[in-house]
C-alpha cells in the first residue's frame, strides 16, 4: 500500500479544470517529483493533496485513508506538511516564532522541543538567526524556514514547492543538499519543480505535468533520458 495515493483527481477554479483526472503514488521513503511548465497544475496538485484547493472528484488517500474532503488542518495532524510556493513565511515573527507557528498541531511541549533542536541541527543558519525577523533573512535562509516550519510537524510526508525558485546557483545546491539529506533521515517527500535536472536527479520515480493531466511517469533515470523531457524541461534541441 502506498503512503499516499491520489486517484483519478479532478480539481476545478470555478469553470477551470486545473487538474484533469490525475493519479499518482508516492511511497513510503521516496523521493517522488512532479514536473511542468508554468501553469501545467504542479502546486495546484499539492493544495489538493493538502485540502487547500479541494478535488471535485477523485480520492486522495494516505495509507489507504480517504482525506478527500478533509480541511487542511485535520490533513496536517494525519500527517502531510508543505513548504509552499513562495515560501509564505511570516515576516514579522522571528525564525523561532515561524517554527513554532509549524507545530501548532503539536500538543507535546518536549516534542515540540525535541522538534525545534532537529530543525537546528539540519539548519544551524537558522539557529544562529533565532531571534531575527523572518523578513530579513536571505531568499535562500527564508527558503530554509519554510522547510523547517513544514518539518515541525513531524510528517509522514513533506510536500516541497519550488524549493529552488529565485535562488542563485549555488544556493540550489545547498537546498537540494539540504533535501537529500531529509531523505536520507527517512522523510518521505513529494518534490514540485521546474528545475527539472535538479529535481530528476535525487527522486526514485517522478511524473510530467501538461496542462492539468500526467502524460509521463517513470524513473528518475528514465525522465532524464526521455528525449520529450529533454527538449522541453532540460532546453536542449
Amino acid at each position: 500500500m502506498a503512503l499516499l495515493e491520489v486517484r483519478d483527481i479532478h480539481t476545478y477554479y470555478g469553470n477551470i479544470h486545473a487538474l484533469n483526472g490525475i493519479s499518482l503514488s508516492v511511497e513510503k521513503g521516496e523521493i517522488v517529483t512532479l514536473i511542468g511548465g508554468n501553469g501545467a497544475g504542479k502546486s495546484t496538485a499539492l493544495n489538493t493533496i493538502c485540502g487547500i484547493t479541494p478535488a471535485r472528484s477523485g480520492s486522495v488517500l494516505l495509507s489507504g485513508k480517504e482525506i478527500t474532503k478533509m480541511p487542511p488542518h485535520k490533513i496536517v495532524e494525519q500527517g502531510i506538511t508543505q513548504a509552499p510556493e513562495g515560501r509564505r513565511i511570516f515576516s514579522r515573527l522571528t525564525v523561532r516564532e515561524n517554527l513554532e507557528m509549524g507545530a501548532y498541531t503539536q500538543k507535546d511541549k518536549d516534542k515540540i522541543r525535541q522538534s525545534l533542536e532537529q530543525v537546528f541541527e539540519i539548519f544551524p543558519r537558522l539557529k544562529e538567526r533565532e531571534r531575527q525577523p523572518g523578513g530579513t533573512l536571505s531568499g535562500g535562509e527564508q527558503q530554509m524556514l519554510a522547510i523547517g516550519r513544514a518539518m515541525m510537524a513531524n510528517p509522514r510526508i513533506l510536500l516541497l514547492d519550488e524549493p529552488s525558485m529565485g535562488l542563485a546557483p549555488i544556493l540550489v545546491q545547498e537546498i537540494y543538499a539540504i533535501i537529500e539529506r531529509l531523505h536520507g533521515q527517512g522523510t518521505t517527500i513529494l518534490l514540485v519543480e521546474q528545475n527539472a535536472q535538479m529535481a530528476l536527479s535525487i527522486c526514485s520515480r517522478g511524473y510530467v505535468l501538461q496542462t492539468g493531466e500526467i502524460v509521463l511517469s517513470g524513473s528518475g533515470e528514465e525522465l532524464l533520458a526521455n528525449e520529450m523531457v529533454r527538449k522541453a524541461y532540460l532546453g536542449e534541441n
